[in-house]
């Protein structure tokens, strides 16, 4: 528990005050954003505001995670390496959009077959060593999991190593771009973040007191998770990063987290459903990201069917992702603040339903 505290708290203030010296050194370097013309008109007032604020977040929690490990004496653990390297590798791949956008002055960075190539190599390299034989603890445990899992593994539907490495490399590239279409309004992405990876600090610790790996492990069923203390380490470092971030980030915001940093997150997210075996619990915990995604993609289905049957096509909402619908009804920050208690109501239920899963199985 120490190492938590100890990751999650300077995790926040490293990005804290790491994120108000970025704010300086950006804005001295030109570092500003490009805003999207077809977007909201309200939007058109942030251009220029310095945007690759998600490296102070990764940082901030790399930082946390090893001094943590650093001050407890303990050595990192295979799942936690391997959900660095995700969330890491997807930041670097939101880094190069950033900086091409920054560098070209305008709204579009790496071209969606670029990204999608750059998340495919690190999700897909991911996938095959949180699966690999390697990196098996004492008692065999992978990282991942050849089954499919809600709170915990479906034993009977294991699936070819082949199909269980694309499953998590679906769920990567998903997950991802699910944050990064969140990430559209001062605070958005960032606030419903904390509240997801708190989720996931809670999940952890309470695997990791009911781990399948203690000798005195004596009642209800316990978790097949192979290392839960370092996922919730850094499931409390990203979570103080991103609370540090919100300080500079909510209305009106003084720096943007970027597709450095929404990249990240979400791939972030998609590690800690793979390794502690609760990929469809995150359906439930990041609903709000579900709602995101679904939106964008039922606005391009009825535009392309519309057009199709009468020639004009048609838009389900003013403009999608759905929040950017919502900003043309409601002011910026009641749609984040709404959205900000849809996400709380996610978690909440998410955690209802871990919570009453090992109830019902004691």
């Amino acid at each position: 528990m120490r190492a938590i505290l100890m990751g999650g708290g300077l995790a926040l203030l490293i990005s804290l005050l790491g994120t108000r010296v970025a704010i300086r050194r950006f804005t001295e370097w030109g570092y500003g954003q490009e805003i999207r013309d077809d977007g909201p008109t309200s939007h058109h007032t942030k251009r220029g505001t310095p945007t690759m604020g998600g490296v102070v977040i990764i940082g901030a929690t790399v930082v946390g995670y090893f001094v943590a490990k650093l001050v407890t004496r303990d050595l990192p653990s295979a799942s936690a390496l391997l959900l660095l390297f995700l969330f890491v590798g997807t930041g670097l791949v939101g880094f190069l959009d950033d900086f091409i956008k920054i560098y070209k002055q305008r709204s579009l960075g790496l071209r969606s077959k670029a990204k999608i190539v750059g998340q495919t190599i690190v999700g897909l390299t991911f996938a095959v060593l949180a699966l690999s034989p390697w990196f098996a603890d004492d008692r065999g445990q992978r990282p991942a999991s050849f089954s499919l899992s809600f709170i915990r593994d479906f034993d009977s539907f294991v699936l070819p190593a082949v199909v269980a490495v694309v499953l998590i490399l679906l769920i990567v590239i998903a997950t991802s771009n699910a944050v990064n279409l969140t990430d559209g309004a001062d605070g958005l992405a960032t606030g419903a973040s904390v509240m997801v990876f708190g989720a996931y600090t809670l999940v952890n610790i309470w695997q990791n007191n009911q781990w399948c790996g203690q000798d005195d492990i004596a009642y209800g069923k316990c978790y097949e998770v192979r290392d839960p203390l370092d996922l919730a380490i850094i499931a409390a470092a990203i979570t103080g990063a991103c609370f540090g971030f919100l300080w500079w980030n909510a209305s009106p915001a003084q720096i943007f987290m970027g597709d450095t940093g929404s990249l990240a997150l979400g791939a972030a997210l998609a590690g800690f459903a793979v390794l502690s075996r609760t990929e469809l619990l995150l359906i439930v915990l990041g609903g709000v990201f579900v709602m995101e995604t679904v939106s964008v993609m039922l606005q391009v289905t009825w535009f392309k069917a519309t057009r199709r049957i009468t020639g004009t096509g048609k838009r389900l909402f003013r403009i999608a992702p759905i929040h950017h619908h919502f900003e043309m009804v409601w002011d910026e920050i009641t749609v984040v603040i709404r959205f900000w208690i849809i996400t709380g109501l996610c978690v909440a239920g998410g955690l209802g339903i871990f919570y009453a899963e090992w109830v019902a199985g004691t």
